[in-house]
């Protein structure tokens, strides 16, 4: 049963073949001109993807069209009729929906209250909030997504939030539906599931879609036409019948992208990372249920599982950030506790959320390459003076090793795209020299381009002798980064494989439990959880 309003999924007559058409768009910022003008068509009834790397102005755009930001110059074209927008609700009340990359949630709300902001159902003078709840626990059922109608979204997990975005603007039942980096933090099952209702039902139904993705097989799988922006610029439309990754990562990025990570075998040597029988308590029971593992200098270990299953916990207690009930961490040989101990035991951390853990966005570029070295050599001299030469060149050195744009040691960080932001932490991180590296979703919303640089970056720090823990969402990522795959599963981790011969449904089926694990850490491996051998 839809829980859609009723003529959502129905198809319904238009005045115009398109549902929107965007002529030369323009907008200016001081000293940036993020769009230059652009022109783009979408039918109705069509899925059509908007790609570019980080910063080539496709949000800037998708903000202009939902009427977040005006244009500098240009026309919005709505079902064939020239509209103007002041604010986002005069694009809701033309039909137009939008799930932004970042989140725009209340973290003192519950998954009800964010969804239904703004458009409250009413029983005469007050809100109708039962009836609110019950459209939004069906529309949760629809989409088989693991939340609560009632939970407070500030307590939920990272993957949790973006469902509830998602939730958010399907309630509104927008005819023009755009999905900035919508599947970052699903699992495959969940993008499929999304994929079918967007595709087969929503756009089939006479409604249109805009997709905006750094995975360009799911741009390939669910488009029908891809628009590519490069540098504020329409590099050009095509037909998604007949495209390849290669073609449009070409296009992205004005050259010939390695799309595959290039690495050879690992040559594991001594343990690192040693975890052992480690409990981490959660809201409802342990967050974290008695893992062990170890990661070997010279190797990349991979932790799979779907977001909300203990690998933020687990990543808080290793980096320091959380103490652990019980069970012990060893970096090295050594314990550690704390953030500082953790750090100075050799561990350089690169954290799954870079505005809210990674930077101080108010802060400038060179003073964020020097977060936690601060008060030291060469940073600092004597009584805790500053050594403001020094810092602003290692800012100089880092921006150009590690290709951070704009090369400006002034800048402050919130000013930069998401890959920029992404690689000025790697920098930072790699800087320190570490023995192991925690990378927790690396490449989140991050560009092809930066994509492969970062990917490079990880496979050169194990060639090099250090122990990596990777953390993924994208199990593509996991899988072609990683030389052994944990899969962790309601606190615990529940198979292990060589990630050589890992497939997506073999990870699958241990992500949701499907396996038939008896569930404690390093009893069960991917062929006996699969039948395969």
């Amino acid at each position: 049963m839809t829980v859609l309003p009723a003529d959502v999924l129905q198809t319904v007559q238009h005045r115009s073949e398109h549902a929107l058409e965007l002529r030369g768009i323009t907008k200016r910022f001081p000293l940036v001109l993020a769009n230059d003008n652009i022109s783009m068509a979408v039918r109705w009834g069509s899925v059509h993807a908007l790609c570019g790397e980080n910063g080539a102005g496709k949000s800037t755009l998708m903000k202009i069209v939902y009427g977040a930001q005006p244009p500098t110059s240009g026309e919005i074209v709505v079902d064939g009729e020239v509209v103007h927008f002041d604010n986002p609700a005069d694009a809701i009340a033309r039909g137009i929906g939008m799930v932004f990359q970042h989140f725009m949630l209340v973290d003192t709300l519950t998954v009800t209250e964010n969804v239904i902001l703004g458009a409250e159902p009413t029983s005469g003078m007050s809100i109708n909030y039962a009836a609110a709840r019950r459209r939004v626990a069906e529309l949760i059922k629809q989409f088989n997504f693991d939340l609560k109608p009632d939970a407070l979204v500030g307590d939920l997990p990272v993957g949790l939030q973006q469902k509830v975005e998602i939730l958010k603007t399907l309630y509104r039942g927008a005819r023009i539906l755009i999905l900035d980096e919508p599947t970052a933090v699903l699992t495959p099952s969940e993008t499929d599931e999304l994929f079918d209702f967007l595709k087969n039902q929503y756009a089939a139904s006479g409604n249109a879609v805009i997709f905006i993705s750094h995975k360009l097989h799911e741009v390939l799988h669910i488009s029908d036409t891809i628009s590519v922006i490069r540098d504020g610029k329409m590099i050009g439309t095509i037909p998604a019948a007949g495209a390849t990754t290669e073609t449009l990562a070409q296009m992205m990025v004005g050259r010939e992208v390695t799309l595959k990570v290039n690495k050879q075998p690992a040559q594991p040597g001594e343990v690192a990372l040693d975890v052992q029988n480690v409990v981490v308590p959660g809201e409802h029971g342990n967050a974290v249920d008695g893992v062990s593992f170890q990661v070997r200098a010279g190797e990349i270990v991979g932790i799979a599982g779907v977001e909300g299953n203990g690998q933020s916990e687990l990543v808080e207690a290793i980096t320091g950030l959380t103490a652990v009930a019980s069970g012990q961490i060893t970096y090295l040989g050594r314990p550690a506790r704390g953030v500082r101990e953790v750090e100075a035991a050799g561990l350089s951390h690169i954290p799954e959320d870079r505005n809210e853990r990674g930077l101080v966005l108010d802060m400038t570029t060179a003073e964020n390459y020097i977060l936690g070295e601060h008060d030291r050599a060469p940073f600092a001299r004597k009584f805790g003076m500053l050594d403001l030469d020094a810092i602003e060149k290692n800012a100089r050195e880092l921006s150009e090793k590690y290709d951070v744009r704009p090369r400006s040691a002034s800048l402050p960080a919130g000013k930069y795209s998401g890959g920029n932001a992404q690689k000025l932490i790697v920098a930072r991180e790699m800087r320190k020299g570490p023995r192991i590296l925690v990378a927790s979703q690396p490449t989140r919303g991050v560009d092809i381009g930066a994509i492969e640089f970062i990917h490079a970056r990880i496979v050169e720090a194990r060639d090099q002798g250090l122990a990596v823990l990777l953390v993924s969402a994208d199990l593509g990522e996991v899988m072609n980064l990683a030389d052994r795959i944990l899969v962790m599963y309601e606190g615990r981790v529940v198979g292990e494989v060589e990630a050589s011969s890992a497939t997506e449904t073999q990870l699958g089926l241990l992500m949701t439990g499907s396996a038939g694990s008896s569930g404690r850490s390093g009893e069960v491996s991917v062929s006996q959880a699969t039948g395969e051998r």
